[in-house]
């Protein structure tokens, strides 16, 4: 008696194609984790390996060239630090509040005074400092360049005007407009209760001046490259000037003033850093000047910690910034290339 052959069951249509959706849909999901995953993976995996194999064979100064792992042991007493000072700020407000009370207890017209914590900036506090202080800068920098640009744009006479002056100051290193503004901050904002400290201004400033000519040139570039179609419509319509920049120049020019954006936004950022540490006003480059100047073991591996988060939040500025053009701009295909 011959055995009969095991014959592979016949799939319908639907099957056969829901087999195949499936497979098309796994290698998808593969190719995407491949390059969102995988490849930078491998990448930083040979970067560090890299780093560590330059820092073995680096003697300075004040001794090895840190690693991976010593930077990593440096980030993590630098977050120790930090809550080691926020626990003795919380102590010293406790005290004030018993001290206080007691002084009520004793005469309730006493006049009681609560003083603030004067201790010493953490890193974190660093961090905090400089991206508040690029973000204003960066505010007022767009707030001045998108409106210039725009005018720009539309008026052929007023950007032959400004043109020159822009052309003359876009190239100025952001670290000449220091000592200037560092002198007119100081002869102009006089105040007994100052709402910010002239060192903020001071360093926000100079970031502005440096944040306002790629905004500037993109903008401009972007509103009188606006396709002579939609102009034409919008005077055959006969739009108002506000309702013709509102419904037709912003959006068509918007990819390219995000263009000026996200230029301006890491160029303040850089410039901040190197203003800090020069002017010595608070923020991550002030932290790096000062643990240069310490001179201890671990004072290169804390510098490397702060240029490792110096670029990380870089990165993360920019991905903010496409994402916020994504969500905006009619220019969904924006990458950050």
């Amino acid at each position: 008696m011959s055995a009969t052959p095991l014959t592979k069951p016949v799939l319908s249509k639907k099957a056969q194609f829901r087999e195949l959706f499936n497979v098309a849909t796994l290698r998808l999901l593969m190719d995407r984790a491949i390059k969102m995953l995988a490849l930078p993976g491998f990448g930083i995996l040979v970067f560090l390996f890299l780093w560590q194999l330059l820092a073995n064979n680096i003697i300075t100064s004040l001794g090895q060239f840190p690693g991976p792992n010593q930077v990593w042991e440096q980030s993590k007493s630098l977050v120790t630090e930090h809550r080691r000072e926020r626990s003795k700020e919380t102590a010293f407000y406790q005290r004030q509040e018993v001290r206080n009370a007691k002084k009520l207890a004793d005469d309730p017209s006493a006049t009681v005074k609560i003083r603030s914590y004067t201790g010493k900036a953490t890193f974190l506090d660093q961090i905090f400092t400089s991206l508040l202080t690029v973000a204003f800068g960066f505010m007022v920098a767009t707030l001045v360049a998108v409106p210039l640009g725009i005018l720009c744009g539309l008026s052929e006479s007023l950007y032959r005007c400004i043109n020159p002056i822009i052309q003359t100051f876009k190239p100025v290193s952001p670290l000449a407009w220091l000592p200037l503004v560092t002198m007119v901050v100081s002869a102009l904002y006089v105040s007994d209760d100052p709402l910010f400290d002239k060192a903020f201004l001071t360093s926000a400033f100079t970031v502005a001046l440096c944040c306002l000519w790629p905004t500037v040139v993109n903008t401009i570039v972007g509103v009188a490259s606006i396709d002579r179609d939609l102009i034409n419509v919008s005077r055959v319509l006969r739009l108002g000037s506000l309702v013709h920049i509102r419904k037709v120049v912003i959006p068509s020019a918007i990819p390219l003033i995000f263009t000026g954006l996200r230029l301006s936004l890491a160029t303040g950022w850089m410039v901040l850093i190197a203003a800090e540490m020069l002017a010595q006003n608070p923020g991550l480059g002030k932290f790096i000047w000062d643990e240069f100047q310490n001179g201890s073991s671990n004072s290169l591996g804390r510098i490397m910690v702060a240029v490792l988060v110096i670029g990380i939040i870089g990165f993360i500025l920019d991905s903010l910034m496409l994402a916020l053009q994504k969500h905006l701009s009619w220019d969904k295909q924006a990458t950050l290339r």
